[in-house]
């Protein structure tokens, strides 16, 4: 009998099963509530690095864009409204052509208020361009901001990619001798850029 099977027989054992338990019932679990999500959504962005713009009615958003980056010389969209990319992730041979990207520009589809992050879900043929770019812009719609992450799980709608993740600010770690990196694994900054 090898080791792994002889700890594994002592377990057996020694354990002492009384019977099966059913897995809990969370459907009460409801969460968190705020009076106004989208104060609560800016103040968490913020509180975990991200910058966040209120786009005001009639303001060109490429100019905006242009004006928070004002050295980018790379910019990466899909978005039709955004006139100012020099690469599209749905027109690139591969992922490794956005390389290099200054500034990529996403939509977001929902923003949570408990922890600042917003659901971007895969709608361009190369998602590297939300972890390769530099710095990330999101655009999202102030109307698309829930409270808390169970209502926010209950409004996912995967696209034809199959594929989407919750981004909450820059990436950072502080794991190698507790100095903080912004950029580690992604984008050293991010802005989201609130929308009617």
């Amino acid at each position: 009998m090898s080791t792994k099977e002889e700890i594994l027989s002592r377990y057996r054992r020694n354990m002492k099963v009384t019977g099966q338990y059913d897995m809990p019932d969370f459907s009460t679990l409801k969460g968190v509530e705020y009076d106004n999500p989208l104060a609560q959504f800016v103040a968490m962005s913020e509180n975990v690095g991200s910058h966040v713009v209120d786009l005001s009615a009639g303001d060109d958003i490429n100019s905006v864009i242009k004006s928070l980056y004002p050295e980018a010389k790379v910019f990466a969209s899909s978005l039709p409204e955004i006139t100012i990319a020099d690469r599209n992730p749905d027109t690139v041979d591969r992922a490794q052509d956005l390389n290099g990207t200054d500034v990529g520009i996403v939509r977001g589809e929902i923003g949570v208020a408990e922890n600042g992050c917003v659901w971007i879900p895969q709608t361009m043929k190369e998602k590297a361009v939300c972890f390769i770019s530099e710095y990330l812009v999101i655009l999202l719609s102030r109307k698309s901001i829930v409270s808390n992450m169970h209502q926010a799980y209950e409004r996912i709608q995967f696209t034809d990619y199959g594929y989407g993740s919750f981004i909450s600010g820059p990436s950072k770690t502080a794991d190698i001798a507790q100095a903080l990196v912004m950029g580690a694994q992604a984008a050293r900054g991010v802005t989201v850029i609130l929308t009617d």
